[in-house]
């Protein structure tokens, strides 16, 4: 059974949502990219780029999204008329850390194979579900195992998934995006519930959560991100991901105060 998130813990968390979920909050914020396509059929493959590179320091990770989308331009457009010669010349001498130009261009080739066969990535991402799967881990599996599929690169880290053992952090940002619509998250996917998304499980989630006794798990992998995201569902059950943007800026910000707000859902801080 889940962990129950008290009446007092939710009204705070209300709190929070209403301070924090707004959209002068987003930047810097990989997300701050998405803000600039209003065609969900650009947007999609923006947040694809944006959270497959989310990850090292703010500033490095703008920078190399920045740098993808300015040769992506019109992203759709460009998908659909690239072959993978042309993707992986406009991307070859590209690196974020350890990725390289060959992973850049095998996941947006990946993503021009899908809107070839299926229209758009929603459109592909839809033809995985399974009304009897109680998240959208199982459709991100099988999602994942077709984009790779279209490519010579059948394990590549910019598409985790969860039958490796990936906690899918990234991934589950990035279809929060475009399945939720609210002030900060801009959706642009009409077709995939709400309910049935993972929170995107990151340090300063990982921190709040266990200290609101809503995991005791020693691991920020995907076992915990599911069990936090039941504990969130017995508040908010069909959008059991709709504090994660707004908590997760108690950590990140520095004009916050994250043990004021334990202090008054009546959780006390013992790490």
């Amino acid at each position: 059974m889940p962990r129950k998130i008290s009446p007092r813990i939710t009204e705070q968390l209300e709190a929070v949502y209403d301070r924090y979920n707004r959209p002068e909050f987003i930047r810097p914020d990989p997300m701050q990219f998405l803000l600039d396509y209003l065609d969900p059929r650009d947007r999609e493959i923006v947040a694809m780029v944006a959270s497959s590179l989310a990850f090292g320091t703010v500033k490095h990770i703008v920078t190399s999204i920045g740098i993808v989308l300015d040769r992506l331009d019109q992203p759709s457009a460009y998908l659909n008329e690239a072959t993978a010669k042309t993707i992986a010349r406009d991307f070859k001498d590209f690196r974020h850390r350890y990725v390289t130009g060959d992973h850049v261009s095998a996941l947006l080739w990946g993503i021009a194979c899908a809107l070839r066969e299926h229209g758009s990535v929603e459109g592909c991402f839809a033809t995985h579900l399974n009304d009897a799967d109680e998240t959208l881990m199982p459709a991100l599996d099988r999602f994942t195992e077709e984009l790779c599929g279209y490519t010579k690169m059948p394990k590549n880290y910019l598409l985790p998934a969860p039958s490796r053992g990936s906690a899918c952090k990234r991934p589950n940002m990035f279809l929060r995006w475009m399945v939720r619509e609210d002030a900060v998250d801009p959706g642009g996917w009409d077709h995939i519930p709400a309910s049935k998304l993972v929170i995107p499980l990151d340090t300063h989630m990982y921190r709040i959560a266990r200290t609101l006794g809503l995991t005791k798990r020693k691991q920020s992998n995907l076992a915990t991100a599911l069990e936090v995201t039941a504990a969130f569902r017995t508040c908010a059950p069909e959008d059991p991901v709709r504090y994660d943007f707004s908590l997760t800026r108690l950590g990140i910000r520095r004009d916050t105060d994250l043990p004021a707000f334990f202090k008054a859902c009546g959780v006390r801080v013992t790490d």
